[in-house]
């Protein structure tokens, strides 16, 4: 058992570098679709297992223009609001349906605009997953003050993907340590 507390710890200190490119941050050019697959593979592979859920394909990113989920390329490239918003998208679908992400994004785009709700997306998803490191450090304290009506989809949804980051590393420790214990048997 300690061995999967040291690798737990271990794979937490890793979380709390984890970092998501606020707007000003996403690359100011204009992109071709295997260049927008390669930066969302970098951003979100620390903390999506791609061998079990695919990141983005092209076949995704299509659907999603189909969808009016993300306005559609220009003349096949593909800019810093695409990106934002694939980003939020790749993060979110591990834990809504698209069509409640394609709810969620509207609202959001609505009370704050895209740009800022898309940095308030990247706050929130970081505090979560560096939420988990405090977890598998000990003891936490609960935030105290309310929170604001609307913020708590975002809050919630950002939460649920880092609590479900937290159990499929935990299930993968356990695995393999039940792997090592059959083996000495």
């Amino acid at each position: 058992m300690e061995q999967i507390h040291e690798k737990l710890l271990a794979w937490a200190d890793e979380l709390q570098s984890f970092h998501l490119p606020k707007w000003e941050e996403l690359p100011d050019l204009e992109l071709y679709m295997d260049q927008v697959l390669t930066v969302i593979d970098k951003y979100l592979s620390p903390v999506i297992q791609s061998e079990k859920h695919p990141l983005l394909t092209a076949a995704m990113v299509n659907n999603y223009v189909k969808l009016h989920i993300i306005p559609a390329p220009i003349k096949k490239k593909y800019n810093r609001k695409h990106l934002a918003f694939l980003l939020a998208i790749t993060s979110l679908k591990q834990v809504l349906t698209i069509n409640e992400i394609r709810t969620g994004i509207l609202f959001q785009g609505k009370q704050v605009g895209i740009r800022k709700a898309y940095d308030l997306f990247c706050c929130e998803q970081e505090e979560a997953i560096h939420f988990i490191k405090q977890q598998i450090d000990g003891p936490i304290r609960l935030e105290k003050q309310a929170t604001p009506l609307e913020l708590i989809a975002v809050k919630a949804a950002t939460r649920s993907f880092a609590e479900k980051l937290l159990a499929e590393k935990m299930i993968e420790l356990e695995q393999q340590y039940l792997e090592k214990v059959e083996k000495s048997e």
